[in-house]
């Protein structure tokens, strides 16, 4: 458990703790994301009693975009809108008052929780998430889920860069590591960053 002050003005983000993320019969599992639910549902009841906003990020993807290897990006096809792969797990500690914000739902790479890129322009748009952060006029945010090396990483930098004292959770979080290393080179990053790492 960590001794993270939670309250109104700190937000919990669960980043894509999705079935093909989060299960090992996931279409992009991550290794070890199954290992995360329990320190993050105890992560997520502690926010809750604290009165933190609590707030899950959901890749939404078309069955057909440039972010799939299929149509010519890096990854196979996961997270596709409606299906069972983009659901979040089971178990998981979620309840009515908590929001669910989706990402790469036109097409978009979707790393950050914060932002999207056109995956044929490159041009950078924002999620509605710093948008409902100013709303509850959070000032911290703290980030668990996958992946350390690509949405945690993205999303920590975005929060970094938007204003926002950003925590992630070592134990909460688990890498790709498409290359041996960038897990590692993820938390390099984000420390160089600004990020606390607990």
């Amino acid at each position: 458990m960590t001794d993270i002050d939670y309250g109104p003005r700190t937000a919990l983000l669960v980043v894509d703790l999705q079935e093909d993320f989060a299960s090992p019969n996931g279409s992009l599992y991550v290794p070890g994301g199954d290992e995360v639910l329990g320190i993050i549902n105890r992560e997520i009841l502690r926010a809750r009693k604290a009165g933190s906003p609590i707030i899950f990020t959901q890749d939404w993807h078309p069955p057909d975009t440039h972010h799939f290897a299929k149509d010519g990006g890096t990854w196979p096809v996961h997270c596709v809108r409606d299906t069972p792969g983009a659901e979040l797990i089971p178990g998981i500690e979620r309840d009515e008052t908590d929001t669910i914000t989706r990402k790469g739902v036109g097409g978009e790479d979707g790393y950050s929780a914060f932002s999207v890129r056109d995956t044929r322009t490159g041009a950078v748009s924002e999620t509605a998430l710093n948008g409902i952060l100013e709303h509850r006029r959070v000032l911290r945010v703290v980030i668990a889920g996958l992946a350390t090396d690509y949405c945690v990483k993205e999303s920590a930098l975005d929060a970094v860069r938007l204003g926002y004292e950003t925590i992630v959770i070592r134990a909460a979080v688990r890498a790709v590591d498409l290359q041996p290393g960038d897990g590692d080179r993820a938390f390099a990053a984000m420390a160089a960053a600004g990020v606390a790492i607990v």
